[in-house]
């Protein structure tokens, strides 16, 4: 039987390390284990991300019809661990596009289930999130909203709205009750981060990878260096968001700062 194991967040939990750490050691992961990242499965994961913004039921069909795409893509696959990561399949990041939450990644997850059960109905489908405790994990999600979006909140005011969106517990109760009989693991940034391979030792331990090999594995660029972005850098984000600056204009002068910090 092979195992299919869908990584689907959070954001801002450790993914970007968790997947380029996975990434960096591609070949000694094989034969057993074959990643697939975003840019193996893009038209999935923009379908989920149009879905957690309408809510549709078409959007949703699209979300099983590309995962159904997707797994058959792979049936010829020799590997007995499919390994799926974007936290993209969970949606747009809370405080895009006005969403105040992850309330559509139940469904999407389900979708999910659903689609991969039916095209190969042999694989044992599991679900595992990277979660972070509150406080921080909003404050990560304000400084990215802050720099890749046009946010005209300020951090406190931030904090305060988006305060329910920090309850991943809740959430992944509720994807629980959409996917029974499916395992779910929940694995805490603050209980990996210092461990030599970060956040990525937690699917590696879930995955029952070989301790010895896995000696001989290496650390992805997110995991070895520390991506925040100085207080004073964020304060002038959000002047310029607060600007009249056009779209075009606001993407240039965040790029210039960026590029004057580093």
């Amino acid at each position: 039987m092979r195992r299919v194991v869908i990584h689907a967040g959070f954001h801002k939990t450790g993914t970007t390390s968790l997947q380029q750490t996975l990434r960096a050691n591609r070949a000694a992961l094989r034969p057993e284990i074959r990643l697939v990242l975003r840019p193996g499965m893009t038209a999935l994961c923009d379908s989920a991300r149009a879905y957690s913004r309408s809510r549709e039921d078409y959007d949703l069909g699209m979300v099983k019809y590309e995962a159904a795409l997707l797994i058959e893509s792979l049936q010829a696959e020799q590997a007995t661990t499919l390994v799926i990561s974007s936290e993209d399949l969970s949606g747009h990041m809370p405080g895009r596009h006005g969403l105040h939450g992850y309330g559509a990644a139940p469904h999407l997850m389900r979708a999910l289930s659903v689609a991969l059960k039916t095209a190969a109905p042999d694989d044992e489908v599991s679900f595992f999130f990277t979660t972070r405790a509150a406080d921080p994990w909003l404050r990560s999600c304000y400084a990215q909203n802050l720099r890749a979006s046009r946010m005209v909140l300020d951090e406190a005011d931030y904090l305060k709205r988006r305060k329910t969106s920090a309850d991943h517990d809740r959430i992944l109760e509720e994807i629980k009750r959409e996917t029974p009989g499916h395992a779910l693991i929940d694995a805490r940034l603050e209980d990996h981060g210092d461990r030599p391979l970060g956040i990525a030792e937690a699917m590696l331990d879930y995955l029952q990878f070989d301790e010895k090999r896995r000696k001989t594995l290496v650390a992805g660029k997110a995991h070895t260096r520390n991506p925040k972005l100085p207080d004073a850098l964020l304060t002038e984000f959000l002047a310029l968001n607060r600007s009249d600056l056009s779209p075009v204009d606001l993407k240039k002068a965040k790029r210039a700062l960026i590029e004057g910090a580093g």
